[in-house]
């Protein structure tokens, strides 16, 4: 089990029930975080500042503690359609999959800036998501 899989696994596993779920609600989060059509983790940090959760946004990034976001923020950041695809993909109602996105998405987008900015390269990021996938296991 990796690092990333112990710190979030109690809280999702409340919210999703663990397992292959979890698990695939990892690779939806991370493909929002690597998606050059809606931005990627840039296109998804401005989202949040767009929706009033900056000081949100720049925890996660930050070195300090992050702060929470609730499944209802998550859902008006993503979008319904966003979540219900999520939620269907995962056989879920939408409010757990915002619930779980609203768990993970924070975690992601800090291990993917441990020095406290997002990475403004390709190359930075590409080094980022390398990082998550030895966490994730």
């Amino acid at each position: 089990m990796g690092l990333l899989d112990g710190l979030m696994g109690s809280l999702l596993g409340k919210v999703l029930g663990g397992g292959q779920q979890q698990n695939a609600l990892m690779d939806m989060a991370m493909g929002l975080l690597n998606n050059p059509q809606s931005g990627g983790l840039s296109g998804l940090m401005d989202k949040f500042k767009a929706a009033g959760l900056a000081d949100q946004a720049h925890s996660w990034v930050g070195t300090g503690q992050n702060m929470p976001v609730s499944g209802e923020q998550m859902h008006n950041v993503l979008g319904g359609d966003m979540i219900q695809k999520i939620a269907a993909k995962l056989g879920i109602d939408p409010s757990h999959a915002s619930e779980g996105m609203a768990h993970l998405l924070p975690n992601l987008i800090d291990k993917l800036t441990p020095n406290g900015a997002v990475p403004q390269s390709e190359s930075e990021l590409e080094q980022g998501f390398a990082r998550l996938r030895k966490l994730v296991g």
